[in-house]
């Protein structure tokens, strides 16, 4: 059995929820101790258990210590599979971060996956569904890896009720993603979205990011208007190259004008495009996995190293025998990702 101390790197669920999929996708019984130890909230959120009822039910593997505020996991991997998942994170919990688990558990899949989720598609802490359309779906698809994922409903903090459903094509093997550079910038796009609020926040969000992006020719920004149960607005920004893709976003919140807080989700992406990097931060701990994986080495750049990306590493060294090749060079970290035993 393997043991995995969970108060180190980031500390938080990322590795609760990359040691459970890599569980069942390796077979080795894992046992996971000091969970989120040194978070305000100690121990699995409502939120992490979801994501490991979900993979073990998926799976048919066994979770034990899988309850709100336990400090150890001991997760049994099984080698059955189910091809239709519905689960409900309750509240406002993460859906991106629940499918984010799934998908990664169910990247041997030899029959098309449906996975159904309910609770919070855009949340504080926690990437935004749609980015994972702007960003990560592109670029897990140019892997091998298609993936797509339905908005039926929003759902914002504290009520959720946002709806997703995503579809994962049957995977034959996992290609190396090779990028050492984007190429030309090709445009900025985006989407603002609205629900149960008033107009005016549309506008002072689309305000707020036209400015910095005028140097770069501007940005399309296409604007969605919702209705549900929970309220709230955002933006989701991408610059958009040749060969691939740097992320932004950001959640409306009560004490911070809209205007400012795009204008700060604008000036974010604009230092990542500035930077050189071929992967913003948050994609990079998110396609780690595949890329340790894959056949082959891939090659990629960010503008910093998170916790969250060392977490990864350290996680993903504990299952398979991957190696991370780590170069600084001007204002990037230049990864090299070795399937074929450390670098």
């Amino acid at each position: 059995m393997l043991e995995i101390d969970c108060s180190k790197g980031e500390g938080g669920g990322q590795m609760v929820r990359t040691s459970v999929a890599m569980s069942t996708l390796t077979g080795k019984e894992v046992h996971l101790a000091r969970i989120r130890e040194n978070r305000p909230t100690n121990g699995l959120s409502r939120q992490h258990c979801t994501a490991i009822s979900a993979v073990a039910e998926m799976t048919g593997s066994e979770a034990v210590g899988n309850t709100p505020g336990s400090r150890e996991l001991t997760f049994k991997p099984g080698n059955g599979m189910r091809y239709s998942i519905d689960t409900d994170v309750g509240s406002a919990g993460s859906v991106s971060l629940v499918l984010q688990a799934m998908l990664l558990a169910g990247s041997k899949t030899d029959k098309p996956l449906k996975i159904n989720i309910t609770g919070g598609t855009n949340v504080m802490w926690a990437p935004p569904i749609d980015t994972y359309h702007q960003v990560l779906f592109p670029l897990m698809n140019r892997m091998g890896i298609k993936v797509d994922a339905e908005i039926l409903e929003r759902g914002f903090f504290p009520e959720g009720g946002g709806r997703v459903s995503a579809l994962l094509d049957p995977v034959k093997k996992i290609s190396p993603l090779d990028l050492p550079d984007l190429g030309e910038l090709k445009k900025i796009r985006g989407i603002c979205f609205i629900q149960n609020l008033p107009d005016w926040i549309t506008k002072q969000l689309i305000s707020g990011c036209s400015g910095p992006f005028e140097p770069f020719g501007g940005a399309e920004i296409e604007i969605e208007r919702t209705t549900g149960i929970s309220k709230g607005a955002g933006l989701c920004l991408v610059a958009e190259y040749e060969k691939g893709f740097l992320g932004s976003n950001v959640i409306t919140a009560r004490g911070r004008s809209p205007k400012d807080a795009a204008a700060d989700a604008a000036n974010d992406l604009i230092r990542e495009m500035k930077s050189g990097a071929t992967l913003d931060v948050n994609t990079a701990d998110q396609l780690l996995p595949y890329m340790a994986m894959a056949d082959g080495d891939s090659v990629f750049s960010v503008s910093r190293i998170s916790r969250h990306l060392l977490s990864q590493m350290d996680t993903l060294e504990t299952f398979l025998d991957v190696g991370f090749g780590v170069e600084r060079r001007e204002n990037v970290y230049n990864f090299t990702v070795s399937t074929e035993g450390k670098i």
